[in-house]
């Protein structure tokens, strides 16, 4: 009964760790990465990429770090078990949002999925949103598993005055046209 009653704790503490992480990613996303502290490393994913990876990557191995100590902490250092729920929904986390982030909306995997019910395509239509934006200011839309209703996004992006706006890329003649 004790070993049930710690998996179901676990599993809600994992629950809650992935839950709470949205928070975290969009304050760090909002005020960190968009803000003078760590723009430098996120303004690369703002511009084109060139080649397989781009500096905001580090981000990626910067927010590793908590869930790899909290993992090493509860299994091998003897922090407790609450340490490996934790570590464990922060990584779960990290893989949502590579799924949703880098696959899904970036395509950095060449796959076929297709977003095709209403939560995906308006998580996809918001982060579309977020980048029409090049510059620190301006921006919208800083979660990345929540999303607020695009329409009202498109509000407050006109709202912005247009600060930093994404000018619109130049079709070039000898481009194939696209339908």
């Amino acid at each position: 009964m004790a070993l049930m009653m710690s998996i179901a704790f676990g599993l809600l503490l994992f629950l809650a760790t992935v839950a709470v992480m949205e928070g975290v990613a969009y304050v760090a996303h909002r005020w960190v990465m968009h803000g003078k502290l760590g723009w430098w490393l996120h303004e690369s994913h703002h511009r084109e990429r060139r080649g397989m990876f781009e500096l905001n990557d580090f981000y990626a191995v910067i927010f590793a770090g908590p869930s790899i100590l909290l993992l090493a902490g509860g299994v091998r250092w003897g922090w407790g078990e609450w340490a490996t729920w934790v570590g464990a929904g922060i990584a779960a986390y990290g893989a949502i949002y590579f799924g949703f982030h880098d696959v899904i909306v970036h395509r950095r995997v060449a796959h076929r999925i297709v977003p095709r019910s209403s939560y995906f395509k308006r998580i996809v239509q918001a982060h579309r949103i977020h980048h029409a934006v090049e510059t620190r200011e301006g921006t919208v839309s800083f979660g990345f598993i929540y999303a607020p209703p695009v329409e009202a996004l498109k509000v407050a992006l006109r709202a912005s005055g247009r600060a930093g706006l994404r000018t619109p890329r130049r079709v070039i003649a000898s481009e194939p046209f696209e339908a």
